[in-house]
């Protein structure tokens, strides 16, 4: 087989790395294996027969909705995004500083053509959500990392941070990523004290943050928080959502509220990766909203994850308790972060694996991988109850395997 291919690989192909989720998917077929590696969302809360309701359109509209759309998405749905949101934005955004994304992930990457330059650095939590690593690094970002506790990042660290890589190291410090509400993969969720903190360190020293909120809607206990952007009057924020988790990962659709400025280069660079999202799934996306579907939709889901939620953390006090191992019970989204003490989360995935049962070490999530070594990111969305003790019992198995000497 030719070399050709490798030897002209760019640089960026060659410091790219694989997804581990995408990795473990690949034998998540294997008959009897239980999955709580991925984030996907439970099959059956999706809403099929009321988001089938809108496919009558493609007879009656269909030559506009087979043809190209606008880059910067159907405006209908736009507008119905800026009013929507507008109670955890603090105000209604006007229509240019709106913009559809084939799903939040291309959202990263349009911040990255956008902001980004080789060598910049981006200050993150650690740990983080993986993919956002991966389109940072694809366009040269470096990181920096920020330790989180119940409360999200500790802000507090920031100052100290951003002039030691400005003063000591003379490196440019360019954004603040933050997944704000149950964090993946820590669960955490940041207050709101530390949410005012930020934009007032993100605003002294010229940065700028993005806000990333794809599980905000999926709360289970207590009430929704202010958003960052909605404390950010200079307009240094930008606001990131996503259907994926409070409709369906296959619509592919992500958008951005934020500075119009930053919103229409974000549209210029989109406009050369795919021209458009599709149409057809932003128009059936805007008719499932304008009936008033996802609002009286989303308690279902809630509901669905959260008996799901304190299913495995009965599960986990039965079985991993025991055996040393703590977590922290989220207050929504879909992920427990899994302290697992001693045990290595490396080996622990790869035992888990021969016993049926997938998860993802903390190794994955975070800018340094070593500081993942020691924890474990599980899903709890996607499995029955039923499902769900099975599988802690086998992960519980594998611990004690490793406990027991050679």
């Amino acid at each position: 087989m030719s070399n050709n291919w490798k030897k002209h690989f760019s640089e960026t192909a060659k410091r790219s790395r694989p997804s581990p989720v995408r990795e473990v998917l690949k034998v998540l077929g294997q008959p009897g294996m239980i999955s709580f590696a991925g984030g996907m969302p439970a099959p059956e809360v999706f809403p099929v027969e009321q988001f089938a309701e809108g496919a009558e359109l493609l007879r009656t509209q269909g030559t506009t909705l087979l043809q190209y759309g606008t880059t910067e998405g159907y405006t209908p749905l736009r507008e119905f995004l800026a009013k929507w949101t507008a109670p955890r934005l603090g105000r209604e955004t006007s229509l240019d500083e709106v913009l559809l994304t084939t799903g939040s992930q291309q959202l990263l990457d349009l911040f990255g053509w956008a902001m980004i330059d080789p060598g910049d650095v981006i200050i993150m939590e650690d740990p983080t959500y993986m993919a956002a690593i991966n389109a940072f690094a694809n366009h040269g970002a470096s990181f920096a990392a920020v330790k989180m506790d119940e409360d999200g990042m500790v802000v507090s660290h920031l100052p100290a941070l951003i002039e030691h890589i400005r003063n000591e190291e003379g490196r440019k410090v360019k954004a603040i990523y933050t997944i704000v509400n149950f964090q993946n993969p820590a669960g955490a969720t940041m207050s709101v004290e530390r949410r005012e903190e930020l934009v007032k360190i993100a605003d002294r020293y010229g940065l700028v943050i993005l806000e990333d909120d794809p599980y905000g809607y999926v709360r289970f206990d207590g009430n929704h928080l202010p958003s960052i952007f909605s404390f950010d009057k200079a307009g240094n924020t930008i606001y990131a959502g996503s259907f994926s988790k409070i409709l369906s990962p296959g619509v592919r659709i992500g958008w951005v509220s934020g500075d119009k400025d930053i919103v229409r280069q974000m549209a210029i660079f989109k406009q050369a990766l795919d021209l458009c999202s599709s149409p057809i799934t932003q128009v059936l996306t805007y008719e499932y909203c304008r009936k008033g579907y996802l609002d009286a939709h989303l308690p279902k889901i809630i509901d669905n994850y959260r008996t799901k939620r304190d299913a495995m953390e009965v599960s986990f006090k039965k079985h991993l308790a025991p055996l040393g191992m703590s977590w922290v019970k989220p207050k929504g989204g879909f992920f427990f972060w899994l302290d697992t003490g001693a045990i290595d989360s490396n080996e622990l995935t790869r035992r888990a694996l021969e016993k049926k049962v997938a998860i993802l070490s903390g190794a994955a999530f975070c800018v340094n991988p070593e500081a993942g070594g020691h924890s474990a990111r599980v899903n709890f969305t996607h499995s029955s109850p039923e499902v769900i003790e099975e599988g802690v019992a086998r992960l519980a198995q594998a611990v004690q395997e490793m406990k027991i000497p050679a």
